[in-house]
């Protein structure tokens, strides 16, 4: 897949562009891409990078981070990718003006977006507006109950089971490996800490079942109260698994949630109860 992040980085071919900014890549958003694939053009996706919420004065915790987001729309065979910096400039380009130097520059044909779809200085572009510019407009219904806002809501709440089924594939977290209190090290259980980037949502706090790099793995994202700890860690113990992660990006899915963390009244009740986390994710299934 081929990205870019201005429009001449494109080599000219006629496209058929789902434009969005795609946080998450849902099934909704899914819907957007397939609708442009259809079209069998050079299919193209073209999105937005930060968030357009945050430069308006409304930060948003995202679902993926931009690099995730291309690593998943990769995965659905897209071809080229335009990102776009929303930044103030974008912000105050009027509609036509964007869509000439965005999509036209780019050799774009037809345009797939969701119905709601907006662009331009004070959101004043809309998909009647492309269609009266000539391009071939494909409008996308929204799935009933499919957003990344009601996603979110589902992984603040821990319910990851339901927000995959809205996804299409499990709920996610990443991050980079650091040192942690290597406390599960002592305990038989070691774990990778995870630093994950300021601006993506943590699922709510809870013990999971989940997998990273390939291997099934008891995932905590809490405070350690059995310690007294107050700082939020987003830890995975991998299972079957001898390595150094120390600096590397890992993607942890989130397959089920298994119990509320918990103070206990001994590093013996600790063990027992992780132990009962590990094999409860040796027996999870993977969402589909």
């Amino acid at each position: 897949m081929n990205v870019a992040y201005h429009p001449e980085q494109l080599e000219s071919a006629r496209r058929a562009v789902a434009i969005g900014t795609f946080d998450g890549v849902h099934l909704g958003h899914r819907r957007v891409i397939e609708a442009a694939e259809a079209a069998h053009l050079r299919s193209t996706v073209v999105t937005f990078d930060p968030h357009p919420r945050t430069l308006l004065g409304a930060p948003v915790a995202l679902l993926t981070t931009l690099e995730r987001r291309l690593e998943l729309l990769e995965a659905l065979g897209v071809e080229d990718v335009l990102v776009v910096r929303f930044d103030e400039a974008l912000l105050a380009l009027a509609p036509e003006a964007f869509a000439e130097t965005v999509l036209r520059a780019i050799g774009t044909e037809i345009v797939a977006a969701g119905d709601g779809f907006r662009f331009g200085h004070a959101r004043g572009g809309d998909l009647d507006l492309l269609a009266r510019l000539g391009f071939d407009v494909r409008r996308v219904p929204l799935v009933d109950n499919v957003s990344s806002s009601h996603i979110r809501a589902l992984l603040v709440a821990g319910d990851v089971e339901h927000a995959a089924k809205l996804l299409g594939r499990p709920a996610e977290v990443e991050g980079t490996v650091v040192t942690g209190d290597q406390r599960g090290e002592g305990l038989g259980f070691p774990t990778a800490n995870l630093a994950v980037p300021p601006d993506l949502l943590v699922p709510g706090l809870g013990i999971y079942a989940g997998s990273a790099l390939g291997h099934r793995a008891a995932i905590s994202i809490g405070t350690n109260p059995h310690y007294g700890g107050t700082e939020r860690r987003v830890e995975a113990f991998l299972l079957d698994f001898d390595g150094d992660l120390y600096g590397q990006r890992i993607v942890v899915e989130l397959w089920e949630r298994l119990r509320d963390e918990a103070a206990f009244g001994s590093d013996a009740e600790l063990i027992e109860a992780i132990e009962t986390d590990v094999a409860r994710t040796r027996a999870a299934v993977r969402p589909s």
